[in-house]
């Protein structure tokens, strides 16, 4: 797809702002045909799906938001005169074709694609068959968008493929592909990396970990921990696994109280063998794979540590390496424990739920990415270009 220039592409999200707004109602309309579908079998995927006039009203924010950020194309990273006179300069420039793969979640229709086209990409969106209807609508949008302001609808297209149809495209991909993103479990990251011809950014599963240090200020652990976990199951910056120190003032008695409070949310707790002694109606983990689960539920496990060194272990051991958080009053822990912790964002007296693009200030994202290249963390408008050097000359030949 050729260059445009930054006008022609506001042009278009600006339509898409307006389709969307007189849209509203048939996009809500044609997700309830999905919801209606759906046998919420899958509490979370079931949040996901939902498109309301909140959603819609996001869906909106977030293209206007990236309408309104610097185009990343084009950016100058360097720019150097040799003493031979060649004049290099590293700039900015499109991947070219991204492939995202994402199940329920019709608002990654818009916020991938809104992400993709700002930077000059080409996206291909396969959704799941369970948002369909909703995508369908909102692809219709999209192509109307574009169609107004004289470009091709093939900047932005739905990939309608089954499973065995999707393992061929990713082998033998029908045009060029120079990105594929993976947003979702275990299963289909595995599935995309077996099958990709081309670079895999993987957005990882979530397992985040919470470790109370015995220097934690416990009413502001709790809190912490209530958010992390009860705000939304659905969230792959919900909270998993807490690790507690066992040398923290008043132990046994902190361990009941935060049984009482997560009770009080619904949340079903699960304990290791040294908390079971403590909380003996619990069920007690029999084995080390729920420890790599990612719950997706209210659903919490608690275990006991004896160091700061035994906490970041088990959580480099087993997390998603997604998010991680430490409750402590000393900043010499805290520098310790986000200094070792292997994962795309770690945090000092805070909820893992703000490893989001629009709360930490980065705005729409495509993705978090747990991968270590080419970028960690949420995947942005300035996430989505590679670089490209220009080399002028002036007849210039190497001896």
């Amino acid at each position: 797809m050729k260059l445009l220039q930054t006008r022609i592409k506001n042009k278009v999200l600006k339509s898409m702002i307006r389709i969307l707004g007189h849209e509203r109602h048939a996009i809500i309309e044609a997700n309830k045909k999905d919801l209606e579908a759906f046998q919420k079998e899958d509490q979370a995927l079931y949040e996901r799906l939902i498109v309301n006039d909140k959603k819609v009203d996001e869906m909106i924010t977030a293209v206007e938001a990236v309408m309104n950020q610097e185009d990343p194309v084009g950016q100058e990273l360097s720019n150097r005169t040799l003493k031979n006179g060649l004049n290099i300069v590293n700039t900015t420039a499109p991947f070219g074709t991204i492939l995202i793969i994402y199940e329920s979640r019709p608002d990654v229709t818009i916020e991938a694609a809104v992400l993709a086209f700002k930077a000059n990409n080409k996206i291909l969106l396969k959704g799941g068959k369970e948002a369909l209807n909703s995508n369908l609508i909102l692809e219709k949008c999209w192509h109307q968008a574009l169609e107004e302001n004289g470009l091709s609808k093939e900047w932005i297209k739905l990939l309608h493929l089954k499973r065995e149809e999707t393992q061929e495209f990713l082998k033998n991909p029908t045009e060029p592909l120079d990105l594929i993103v993976p947003r979702g479990g275990e299963r289909l990251i595995n599935f995309v990396k077996t099958h990709a011809t081309c670079a895999v950014l993987v957005s990882g599963r979530g397992n985040n970990f919470l470790y109370v240090s015995e220097h934690a200020d416990w009413s502001k652990a709790v809190n912490v921990i209530i958010n992390a976990k009860t705000d939304k199951i659905s969230g792959c910056n919900a909270l998993d696994k807490v690790l507690i120190n066992k040398n923290l003032p008043e132990y046994e008695t902190k361990l009941k109280m935060l049984q009482e409070k997560l009770e009080q949310h619904h949340v079903e707790i699960l304990v290791d063998d040294k908390v079971s002694s403590i909380l003996p109606q619990k069920e007690t983990v029999s084995n080390n794979e729920i420890w790599h689960e990612e719950f997706l539920a209210l659903k919490l496990l608690i275990g006991e540590v004896d160091t700061l060194e035994e906490a970041i272990d088990l959580i480099n051991t087993y997390s998603g390496k997604h998010s991680a958080a430490i409750i402590t009053e000393h900043t010499d822990e805290a520098m310790e424990f986000m200094h070792n912790v292997d994962s795309a964002a770690v945090y000092h007296n805070a909820s893992t739920r703000f490893t989001d693009g629009g709360q930490m200030g980065v705005g729409a994202e495509l993705a978090i990415s747990t991968d270590k290249l080419h970028h960690r963390g949420p995947l942005g408008l300035n996430q989505l270009v590679t670089n490209k050097y220009y080399v002028y000359g002036n007849g210039q030949v190497r001896i």
